[in-house]
C-alpha cells in the first residue's frame, strides 16, 4: 500500500483531517529548510508538499514567488531539492512526500532521469501546476508507470464536464484549489467551496484536499469540515520570512513559530 493511500486510511479510522503543509525546498537556505521538513511530522503535519524553486512561478502569489527567489539565491537547485528529500527519507519513511512546481525544471533536468530519482528517493506524487490533462502523454503516463502519483488540481471555475476529464486518470488524492487566481492573496468563499467539493465527491472516490487561501485555524476548521483534509502554504511561507533576520540567516527560535502553528492547525482537524 502506498504512503498516500496508508496515510488518509488511517485518518480516517482516527476520524479526523489530514493536515499538509507546503515549503519552497531551500528557502532561505538547505539546512534551514531540512529542518522544517524533519521536524513537521512531529507537529501534526500529515504529508509535506516541498516546492521545487522556479526563477518564473505564475500560479503563485507574492509570498511563495518570493520564497523560491530566496531558495535559488541560496543557490538550490533541482538537484539539491532531490537530495533533500533523500536525507529526510534516512529519518521518516512513513510521510508521503509531494513535489510541486513547474514543468520546465523537469524538462531540462530529463523527464525519465526525474522520475526515476523520484522513486528511488521516496517522492510519493507529483503536482505539475502547468500541465493539463491534456498534455499526459508529454508526462503523466510515464510517472504513473512508475507508481508516482500524479495528482490533479481543480479549480472553482471547473464545470462537470472538464472535472471528469481531468479527474480520468487522477490517483493519490484530488487537490481544490479555493480561490481564483494565485496563491495566498484572497480568503476561500465556503459556500462555493462546499458546492463544488459535492460535485468532486460525485466524480470521485479519491481523498478530496483544500488547498490556497487557508491561513488560520479558525478557517482551517470552517475548510476541512467539507474534505478529507487541508494544504497550508502561504502562512507557512510567511513564517518563515519573518525568522529571516537582515543578512539572510534564519533564527531557531523564530522557526519554532511555524512549529507551533502546525500544531494550532493540528489540533482544530482532530475534531472535524
Amino acid at each position: 500500500m502506498n504512503r498516500i493511500k496508508k496515510t488518509f486510511d488511517l485518518i480516517k479510522k482516527s476520524n479526523r483531517k489530514a493536515l499538509g503543509i507546503f515549503v519552497t525546498a531551500g528557502d532561505p537556505d538547505f539546512e534551514t529548510s531540512l529542518k522544517l521538513i524533519t521536524s513537521f511530522p512531529d507537529n501534526g503535519v500529515d504529508f509535506i508538499e516541498i516546492g521545487m524553486p522556479f526563477s518564473d512561478p505564475m500560479a503563485d502569489g507574492p509570498s511563495i514567488q518570493l520564497s523560491s527567489q530566496r531558495a535559488l539565491k541560496s543557490g538550490m537547485s533541482l538537484e539539491k531539492c532531490l537530495s533533500l528529500i533523500k536525507i529526510f527519507r534516512t529519518k521518516n519513511n512513513h510521510t508521503p512526500i509531494i513535489l510541486m512546481g513547474y514543468y520546465n525544471p523537469i524538462y531540462k533536468f530529463g523527464k525519465e532521469k526525474f522520475i526515476k530519482n523520484c522513486v528511488d528517493l521516496g517522492v510519493d506524487a507529483l503536482i505539475i501546476v502547468d500541465l493539463p490533462p491534456e498534455e499526459d502523454n508529454e508526462f503523466y503516463f510515464e510517472a504513473e508507470k512508475n507508481r508516482l502519483s500524479m495528482i490533479r488540481l481543480v479549480t472553482p471555475t471547473t464545470d462537470k464536464k472538464r472535472l471528469k476529464k481531468i479527474l480520468f486518470n487522477a490517483t493519490g488524492f484530488v487537490y481544490y484549489v479555493s480561490i481564483t487566481g494565485i496563491t495566498g492573496t484572497q480568503a476561500p468563499n465556503i459556500k462555493s467551496v462546499e458546492n463544488n467539493i459535492k460535485m468532486i465527491k460525485q466524480t470521485t472516490n479519491l481523498p478530496i484536499v483544500i488547498g490556497f487561501g487557508i491561513r488560520s485555524p479558525a478557517q482551517a476548521a470552517q475548510m476541512s469540515s467539507t474534505c478529507d483534509g487541508i494544504v497550508i502554504g502561504s502562512a507557512i511561507v510567511d513564517l518563515i520570512k519573518k525568522s529571516i533576520d537582515n543578512i539572510g540567516n534564519s533564527s531557531d527560535e523564530k522557526l519554532i513559530s511555524c512549529l507551533e502553528f502546525t500544531k494550532k492547525i493540528s489540533k482544530v482537524l482532530q475534531h472535524n
